[in-house]
């Protein structure tokens, strides 16, 4: 792996004076990274999905509700959220800042932490790893906690990896405080605790009393630090039932989690030039100990979730989660790349990669889109309605909506229409939840009752996993309305039910 630096005669490190190759291979790689991150930004202007609206609606009532409108996430991102919004605004650009820096902070933790492992080479490469794998690229704009949550694994593995050539109490402190700030960002982002765990005990080359020491502060410092989440976990693990609503995941979504889009060609490729270059193999050295950190660190916790997933029927699997693996799985294949020791290999790597996903980025067509959005719909919805005030029936959107009584009288400000505090609505909204179930019957019934007597028009909204309650409301509603499809947006149909003229 790395040699020594050479020692001068006053027995300091030499720094080695830089040569042509290093200046254009990190000309290059600066490049790749800078073209890495432009991706991120194709859709930052994009309209703000489902979930990013309910990040806003956690800030939308101002610091005082921070606590109060916490759900299943602790109370830590909206409070940075809420920070930036009075420096920077509201708008969809202004909201995805923090997340943007947050990255690239992650992105810079990972560089510094590989480089304790390998050299500057492969350091860059894993850097560039990180920056463009989908997962990544998805949370840099996410306004969401998911991008602070991969700063806080990047600080965490920068600091264990320290650890392993240091007898620092304060960083052994500053590895247990990271380590919980994980879990404040994302609560189940903690089965990456016992990979951390591994790779203190498999790298740490000091003695066992210091390594005991060390491991018992920063326990402390962990323990000290997750006290303001339990009752978030707990409330998590007894409501778990009511956040799962994904599919059971099939084993090519861990494949593509381990290897996703143009990495592996990328490597063939490198594997087959080398192959073809020189017939002499070199001797390869990996160091034991630096595979099984890392890959404790790509497997525990991808593994993990896709286990639980598969054999329960909590579905935790979902790809946001899996942003949990990226940086050990970024480190995995850097260290792939070692025994390559000439700078060719290591450049053609980074250029069939970069090029090939930067590429397909910038030309997809969705390119400069953030997920599906309730914007266009509700401003459609808007605009037909408030001309004569008619009332709005809004399916959820949220799972949890399906064992929860609707908010009649408070659905504007409800955590289940959180799309409606950022696409506010002035006409009256009656809620539904995401499923046709019995609540849903309930006030559907009601209140088609109370529009029938009234003669009154009304528009009725939902996303594709509720058009089964449309269709239940266009049946109830065909003996007094005419009913017609106005419009769908981004798989969210619009109808409109026009009373019958009285016989």
């Amino acid at each position: 792996m790395i040699s020594s630096p050479p020692i001068d005669t006053a027995g300091q490190a030499v720094r080695p004076q830089s040569s042509p190759s290093d200046r254009v291979f990190f000309a290059i790689g600066f490049l790749c990274l800078a073209a890495s991150v432009s991706v991120w930004l194709l859709a930052i202007r994009a309209p703000l999905w489902l979930d990013e609206t309910g990040s806003y609606w956690q800030i939308s009532g101002g610091f005082r509700q921070l606590w109060a409108r916490q759900t299943i996430s602790f109370v830590a991102y909206p409070g940075i959220l809420w920070l930036f919004s009075e420096i920077l605004g509201t708008s969809e650009v202004a909201l995805r800042i923090p997340s943007v820096l947050a990255m690239l902070g992650a992105v810079g933790l990972l560089y510094r932490a590989a480089r304790e492992i390998v050299d500057a080479d492969l350091a860059f490469i894993a850097a560039i790893l990180l920056s463009l794998n989908p997962i990544v690229v998805f949370a840099a704009v996410d306004v969401r906690p998911y991008a602070f949550a991969a700063l806080a694994i990047s600080l965490s593995i920068w600091t264990v990896l320290r650890l392993r050539r240091s007898d620092s109490l304060g960083l052994a402190a500053l590895f247990g405080f990271s380590a919980a700030f994980i879990v404040y960002f994302q609560y189940l982002f903690a089965v990456i605790l016992p990979a951390l765990i591994v790779c203190f005990f498999v790298l740490h080359r000091g003695t066992r009393k210091v390594q005991a020491r060390q491991f018992s502060i920063a326990v402390a410092a962990f323990a000290v630090a997750m006290l303001p989440v339990i009752p978030g976990l707990h409330y998590l693990f007894r409501t778990s039932g009511a956040h799962s609503y994904m599919p059971t995941p099939s084993f090519s979504d861990l494949l593509w989690t381990l290897a996703p889009g143009w990495l592996l060609p990328a490597f063939i490729v490198t594997v087959l030039a080398m192959a073809i270059r020189s017939k002499n193999g070199e001797d390869i050295h990996l160091d034991r100990r630096q595979i099984l950190a890392c890959t404790a660190l790509a497997l525990i916790p991808a593994l993990t979730l896709y286990g639980v997933s598969v054999a329960t029927p909590l579905q935790v699997f979902a790809t946001r989660h899996r942003l949990v693996a990226i940086p050990g799985i970024s480190l995995c294949w850097a260290l792939l790349l070692s025994p390559f020791r000439s700078r060719f290999p290591r450049l053609l790597f980074c250029l069939v990669f970069v090029t090939g996903t930067v590429l397909q980025c910038w030309l997809s067509p969705t390119a400069g889109q953030h997920m599906y959005t309730w914007k266009y719909a509700l401003q459609f919805a808007e605009k037909n309605a408030s001309a004569d005030n008619a009332p709005v029936v809004l399916c959820s959107d949220f799972p949890e909506s399906d064992f929860a009584r609707m908010p009649i009288h408070s659905a504007k400000s409800s955590d289940l229409f959180t799309q409606l505090s950022y696409y506010p609505l002035t006409v009256p909204v009656v809620p539904m939840p995401r499923s046709l179930n019995g609540e849903a019957i309930r006030v559907g019934s009601e209140f088609l009752r109370q529009a029938s007597q009234q003669h009154e028009r009304f528009l009725a909204v939902a996303y594709y996993p509720s058009w089964k309650t449309l269709a239940w409301l266009e049946r109830q509603a065909a003996a007094s309305y005419q009913v017609r499809k106005l419009g769908e947006f981004d798989q969210i149909d619009v109808l409109e039910f026009d009373p019958r003229p009285a016989h």
